[in-house]
């Protein structure tokens, strides 16, 4: 009988925990991380071999994503971001995923119809790196930088040559 993704994962993490020292915290966050990488490549695994483990799975998926592509902002949610390509579920789609689609991060959007400014990620990934940037000054930092730089390209009026 082979084992399910949840026994694999928690053999991984637990042979990792036992070469380093790991707070509950950490095994918890790599536990699920495994978890969602083993999810990933079982689920692309099946996509390329041309079946699923159920008729439910079959019959029930393409609708779910179908709904999705129809309002594509409803992909975007608040601990996962949903690929509108292949349906597999991530807390931010990467260059390498969207590579896999032949795809860029522009053209995805583009092709989804997302503003050129919107995050690819989850929300509470953008909410926490949002919050970082607050907390380091960034904005004023960049707001600085762009005064500095407007006022060396243009430091007076030029004289016109006779």
């Amino acid at each position: 009988m082979s084992k399910t993704l949840t026994e694999m994962a928690a053999e991984i993490v637990a042979a990792q925990a036992s070469q380093s020292n790991m707070t509950s915290e950490e095994i918890r966050e790599t536990l699920n991380s495994i978890f969602s990488a083993l999810a990933q490549i079982k689920n692309v695994e099946d996509t390329q071999q041309g079946f699923e483990s159920s008729e439910a799975a079959i019959s029930q998926a393409p609708d779910k994503l179908g709904a999705i592509r129809a309002n594509p902002k409803r992909s975007i949610r608040r601990k996962s971001v949903l690929c509108l390509e292949c349906g597999a579920t991530f807390k931010q789609l990467t260059s390498g995923h969207l590579k896999e689609h032949d795809l860029t991060a522009k053209e995805y959007r583009k092709k989804w119809g997302f503003s050129a400014r919107q995050p690819l990620s989850s929300q509470e990934l953008s909410e926490k790196r949002r919050k970082s940037a607050e907390d380091r000054g960034l904005g004023e930092k960049l707001r600085l930088s762009r005064q500095q730089k407007s006022a060396q390209k243009s430091p007076g009026k030029k004289k016109a040559k006779a």
